[in-house]
């Protein structure tokens, strides 16, 4: 894909991930246009004066809730890239209802935005968190999964075409266990919620390169998933402050042990690549499985979780995780 040739705009343009995947395609790609789709003026101001301010970069103010403004910003657009979310568990299970306007409701929007436009691809952003949730957050980030997937069907003649990445935790997000570590480390205590606790971890800069490189890839109807590594929370906690103790504070609601990425029901239609798996539509047999003879099936009963992942990262990989943050903790001072 031709990326010189394309106008794609960014929802949720603003956050971690948004403005990572605009620094890389910036530098990288160079689209036509690249449009910042978010609803916070002061964010966008402070984007632009940081750096992001070139003739082909353009900011519109707008919410994700509102399917007229989309409507209008994805006029001549060819690629959208869905990351605007609700996405802090405790504020979406205090808050149900406005994590369903934005998660869901906005997820349909953007397609029925994306469908009226003719937009060719749209790629939404998807969390571990929704296989088998058990947390709002997660329920509404499923939701959205089975939209982008089943609008596939809805696109019928049309050129348009959706699909979901689904990965773990991003190291460098906003409400990462890092800094908060980091913070805690003056106190000589740090708080975790329980020693057993394991987590997928990817860099912004994995998961930004990871739906790229799924965005010129796909055909319509996939939920991709990267192969990442896990690491134990304890782990990570003993890298950044070796001489702290440990308080076990207890799990916390809508929190599990352990993630999973790829569930027993869904591997039955899961195709495993050498760098990631491709999750196929089970329940739709006219789009979607196009990559069937491009891997190898999963065998029955097979889980991708983080407790049981082959791949773990070492104590040297964890600091260089770290590393980033250690650098801005000191420049803080």
């Amino acid at each position: 894909m031709d990326w010189k040739s394309k106008v794609v705009l960014v929802t949720g343009g603003t956050g971690s991930f948004g403005k990572k995947f605009i620094e890389i395609l910036l530098a990288e790609y160079h689209p036509a246009k690249l449009i910042v789709f978010s609803r916070d003026e002061l964010k966008q101001h402070e984007m632009r004066v940081s750096g992001f301010d070139v003739p082909n970069l353009r900011y519109f103010i707008g919410d994700v809730r509102d399917q007229d403004r989309l409507r209008r910003a994805m006029h001549g657009v060819d690629i959208v890239i869905h990351s605007a979310a609700l996405k802090q568990v405790p504020a979406c299970e205090y808050n149900p209802m406005e994590a369903i306007k934005t998660n869901i409701l906005g997820s349909s929007n953007v397609i029925e935005a994306a469908l009226d436009a003719g937009v060719e691809k749209v790629m939404a952003l998807s969390t571990d968190k929704a296989v088998n949730p058990v947390n709002l957050y997660g329920a509404t980030k499923l939701a959205a999964e089975k939209l982008f997937v089943q609008s596939n069907a809805y696109a019928a003649g049309r050129a348009t075409r959706f699909s979901c990445v689904r990965y773990g935790n991003v190291v460098g997000s906003r409400g990462s266990v890092i800094p908060i570590f980091i913070k805690q480390r003056a106190n000589g205590k740090l708080t975790i919620t329980d020693e057993r606790m394991t987590r997928f971890w990817l860099t912004l800069e994995q998961g930004v390169r990871f739906v790229i490189h799924c965005t010129e890839q796909m055909l319509g109807g996939e939920v991709f998933v990267p192969k990442i590594p896990s690491t134990r929370i304890v782990d990570l906690a003993r890298v950044i402050a070796p001489q702290a103790g440990l308080d076990v504070i207890g799990i916390r609601a809508g929190e599990k042990l352990h993630e999973v990425l790829i569930n027993d029901d869904e591997a039955r239609s899961t195709i495993e690549l050498e760098d990631m798996f491709v999750v196929q539509p089970s329940s739709a047999l006219w789009f979607g499985h196009a990559w069937q003879d491009k891997g190898v099936p999963l065998p029955d009963g097979y889980r991708y979780t983080s407790e049981t992942n082959p791949q773990w990262l070492t104590e040297a990989q964890i600091r260089e995780f770290v590393a980033p943050f250690e650098a801005n903790s000191a420049a803080d001072f």
